[in-house]
């Protein structure tokens, strides 16, 4: 059976050689570099190319194509390569595409040589990129495995391969482009375009809409990853509803990517290009409503005045499902977008503002007299009437994405909806899992009453640090987790962030909250949680696990109960790996629980010694291949005591905070995103009613 790789996830490899194939929706160049331990290319001769399609052990196709055979054979290689990267990028001259965000998602399937499919990756949330290390193979421990990477360039091959340390990496990007110029006429057309509506697979994010729903001024989305993420905002980490993406993977879009004013003088547009249907601004003509001669009913449903009214679903995707996830995708974006337009204008009224008060002053006439004080306040007027109109630009977009929301939120299921939404009241275990997890909620400054949900792809792709550590929301965050300057926070954290213990307690409850949702949306018995708790502390919060049977018992304090956790998910983890590897499920030993994992663990480093910390930096790097995540609930300053060494763990996790916490980098436009965490209501019991059906249908299985 294929895996389904996303970005950042790896698969054994069970062979050496093998065939790599890629279908995308328009000619690419397909090329490979072979690289040492870091990834670095000792040369050009180092890159199988079209101008040089052979290389020891590796052989490309000599054209551009929309489809590609790589042939790789592992054993044929040298013993100082150690990755193997198969790079894509657009030709350019021959008229086909000039940025991968303007046709389906690429994808990349590792076969055997009997054509036996062994991993698939779709490479989603590209954008304005030309050029993307698609995946790599590469060596550990003696053994070849596969990486989804994902990593896209704005600037095309010689940025990739400069990225790679190629110093001729120009010249080479000009020998492939000359290569591909030659085998131009042998260049295979694009497949033909995917019906309308319709994204490119099942369970595709945003990114893999259809070529027609996507122009390509369109930016790319952080799919894959909160995130916000691989996913995270731990360290490079990307907010987004779908953050993980890294979480992710669209650096190349900015605010200079917002549509152009049109030439007649007419209003800015700031609606998304990608969105198939946003409510028209108020009062538009007839004819802006639906095309003549169309009755109402085929139009969709609409306001008094005329205008189109939100739909809930109303976006690509074959199930409703993942309709709603694109959707409020789309939200996100259309939200960044129109908040970076205001914040561009309102920063360009103050420059201007400023450059024409400095004219003024430098007008020796107008320092003294009523001809100075008439400059200055002709300029004041000026600033006034762009951040008026750049203001109400923003008031109308928040008033069509307050209208949406209105109609999103009561529509989404139990695993993006929040704990107060009406669809828990009639919750039962599902048959399958979902495409999604809602992990908390999005916001920015200007606007506080929308919220985005931050909705996360599944399964895990990292894992989670809840952070309870005060200073963080003190000083904007330890180390590289501040991603970018904060913005002053509303509510709460505004006052002062609460006290150390009250830190502590959120943290805990945040933990068994997200513990909850993810139980609740796995089919049951498909879903296991086990905690780490040295001291004890957290009793009161896993109550709810412990009642309800979701933990068996409450964990065992001390080092002893750190060593016993620690060594039956380590077990599990390498169990399930060679079971993999060997194609041997059947072998697993009867008393293993097959379940995917939860390990929460709660004020670490409390109670690890040396052993104990390089077996959670094991599951941290193999654990969610096989279905072992981890969810840490710690304050950073504690571990600072075993110095540099922790920091590799720390930034594999996605970082959220138990209080709201403007500290979720969008790579995007660059705005810091408002992270609230998915607590239920003060005084629900909605979390414990969910666990107890979920316990009956645990049973009744």
């Amino acid at each position: 059976m294929t895996a389904e790789l996303v970005r950042g996830q790896n698969h054994p490899l069970d062979r050496t050689r093998v065939e790599i194939r890629v279908a995308a929706g328009g000619p690419v160049v397909a090329g490979v570099t072979l690289g040492d331990e870091q990834g670095r290319l000792s040369g050009v001769e180092a890159v199988a190319h079209p101008g040089a399609p052979r290389r020891t052990g590796i052989e490309v196709p000599r054209q551009a194509a929309a489809e590609h055979r790589i042939a790789v054979d592992l054993d044929a290689l040298s013993a100082a390569v150690h990755r193997v990267s198969v790079l894509l990028a657009l030709p350019t001259g021959i008229g086909g595409l000039t940025a991968f965000g303007a046709a389906a998602a690429p994808s990349v399937t590792v076969t055997g040589l009997d054509g036996t499919g062994i991993a698939r990756y779709t490479i989603t949330g590209l954008g304005a990129e030309s050029a993307v290390v698609a995946v790599e193979l590469y060596r550990r421990q003696g053994t070849w495995k596969v990486r989804a990477v994902g990593q896209g360039y704005a600037d095309g091959l010689p940025a990739m391969l400069r990225d790679q340390g190629l110093s001729q990496a120009a010249e080479l990007a000009a020998e492939i482009e000359e290569a591909v110029g030659r085998g131009q006429a042998r260049a295979v057309p694009a497949p033909a375009p995917l019906a309308a509506g319709r994204s490119d697979r099942p369970g595709a994010g945003p990114a893999t809409a259809p070529a027609q729903d996507r122009p390509s001024s369109a930016p790319a989305t952080a799919a894959d990853g909160p995130a916000p993420t691989g996913t995270g905002a731990g360290a490079g980490s990307a907010a987004g509803p779908g953050a993980g993406a890294g979480a992710k993977a669209a650096a190349g879009a900015k605010a200079g990517d917002l549509p152009p004013a049109p030439a007649d003088g007419g209003p800015i547009d700031y609606r998304h290009p990608r969105r198939r249907s946003t409510p028209a601004p108020a009062a538009p003509a007839p004819s802006a409503a639906r095309p003549a001669g169309t009755p109402p009913s085929a139009a969709g449903p609409t306001a008094p005045d005329g205008s189109p009214l939100p739909v809930a679903g109303d976006a690509a995707g074959w199930s409703m499902d993942e309709r709603l996830y694109n959707q409020v995708w789309g939200m996100f974006e259309d939200l960044a977008r129109s908040v970076a337009a205001y914040r561009s204008a309102a920063d360009f009224a103050e420059s201007r503002l400023e450059q024409e008060l400095d004219r003024a002053l430098a007008d020796p006439r107008h320092r003294l007299g009523t001809a100075g004080e008439d400059a200055r306040a002709t300029a004041r007027d000026k600033h006034a009437t762009l951040v008026t109109q750049a203001r109400a630009a923003l008031d109308r977009d928040l008033a069509q994405l307050m209208a949406e929301s209105e109609v999103v939120e009561p529509a989404l299921p139990p695993a993006f909806a929040r704990w107060d939404n009406p669809v828990w009241q009639g919750y039962h275990a599902p048959a399958e899992r979902p495409m999604a997890l809602r992990l908390g909620d999005l916001h920015l400054p200007e606007v506080l009453d929308l919220r985005i949900p931050m909705l996360v792809r599944l399964p895990l792709e990292r894992g989670l640090w809840i952070d309870s550590g005060p200073d963080s929301y003190a000083h904007g965050g330890p180390g590289p987790e501040r991603d970018i300057g904060r913005r002053e926070l509303p509510g709460a954290l505004t006052d002062g962030p609460p006290d150390e213990s009250e830190l502590r307690r959120l943290a805990m409850e945040s933990a068994v909250a997200i513990a909850a949702r993810l139980l609740a949306i796995h089919p049951a018995g498909d879903f296991a949680v086990q905690v780490i708790d040295p001291g004890g502390a957290a009793a009161p919060a896993l109550a709810p696990l412990v009642e309800s049977g979701a933990l068996p018992a409450y964990p065992l304090p001390g080092a002893k109960g750190v060593t016993a956790v620690l060594e039956e998910l380590t077990r599990r983890v390498e169990l399930v790996q060679m079971a993999v590897r060997h194609r041997a499920a059947d072998s697993l030993p009867a008393d293993l629980d097959t379940a995917e994992q939860l390990l929460i663990v709660h004020d670490f480093p409390h109670g690890f010694d040396d052993r104990a910390l390089t077996r959670l930096r094991y599951l941290a790097d193999e654990g969610p291949a096989v279905g072992v995540h981890l969810m840490l609930v710690a304050d950073r300053a504690q571990s600072r005591e075993y110095g540099p060494v922790l920091d590799p763990l720390w930034r594999s996790l996605l970082r959220i905070t138990p209080v709201p916490d403007a500290h979720l980098a969008d790579p995007w436009v660059g705005h810091a995103w408002t992270y609230e965490p998915p607590l239920a209501p003060k005084g629900s019991q909605v979390v414990r009613q969910v666990l107890g059906r979920l316990a009956a249908a645990r049973k009744a299985s």
